[in-house]
This record gives structure tokens, C-alpha cells and sequence, in this order.
């Protein structure tokens, strides 16, 4: 006799949770975009540097080059996380958003709130550290 009462755990979220997803990565997605044009135009406007001389003059070409580098490495790491939001979105669209790549089980929904490109859960995480 076959046990009906077993239940199976989800392969995947629902329309409407994958509706819910969207929107937070979507919201992340346009704050990302703003703070990478931001980024870019902070590095092009700093293209202009004033004519000081004296000893001065030294340290802030060191300082102003430091910084650049800085913002060289920030806007790196955000066009990164744009990439990996729209990776995302790829997801959801296949319907295979929130499916951990290493264990194949869902994710935990706090996770996918918390790192909405994530593609790994706490578990596999763990594991790989």
C-alpha cells in the first residue's frame, strides 16, 4: 500500500514567489545601476585635476590616485552584482530561480531576500568554505 501522507518537498518556487523575486532583484537592479553611473561619473569628472605646485603636490597626486584606484575597484564590484542580479532575473524566467546549483534543493527564502543572486544555499556554502 502506497503512503499518500509523504510529503515531498518543493522543487521549485511558485509563480507568485518568483513574481516576489523579481521585484526585490528589480528594485536592487535599478539602485545597483544608479550607483554605477554614479561611480563612472565620479571617475570621469575626476579627470580634471587642478595645477597645484609645491610639496604638496606629490601627496595628492598619490592621494587622488589612490582614490581613483578605489573607485576603479567599487565600480568593478557593483558591475559585477549587476551582472549577477540579471543573472537572476535569467533565472526566474526559466523557473529555475532559488534552486541551489550544488545540491539541487531549494533555497531558503530568508537567503534569497537577504542575497537575491545567490546561487548556493547555507548549506553548500558551508561546505565550500
Amino acid at each position: 500500500m502506497e503512503n499518500t501522507t509523504t510529503k515531498t518537498a518543493p522543487t521549485r518556487y511558485s509563480d507568485t514567489e518568483l513574481g516576489e523575486f523579481k521585484q526585490l532583484i528589480q528594485n536592487k537592479l535599478e539602485i545597483a545601476r544608479a550607483e554605477y553611473k554614479d561611480l563612472l561619473d565620479v571617475l570621469n569628472g575626476s579627470a580634471s585635476n587642478d595645477d597645484n605646485s609645491g610639496a604638496y603636490a606629490t601627496l595628492e597626486d598619490g592621494a587622488a590616485t589612490l582614490e581613483k584606484e578605489t573607485i576603479y575597484q567599487m565600480a568593478g564590484r557593483q558591475q559585477k552584482f549587476i551582472e549577477q542580479l540579471e543573472a537572476a532575473l535569467v533565472r526566474i524566467g526559466n523557473k529555475t530561480y532559488g534552486i541551489c546549483r550544488a545540491t539541487g534543493k531549494l533555497i531558503q527564502k530568508e537567503r534569497l531576500m537577504a542575497v537575491p543572486h545567490t546561487t548556493l544555499s547555507m548549506e553548500a556554502k558551508l561546505r565550500q568554505n
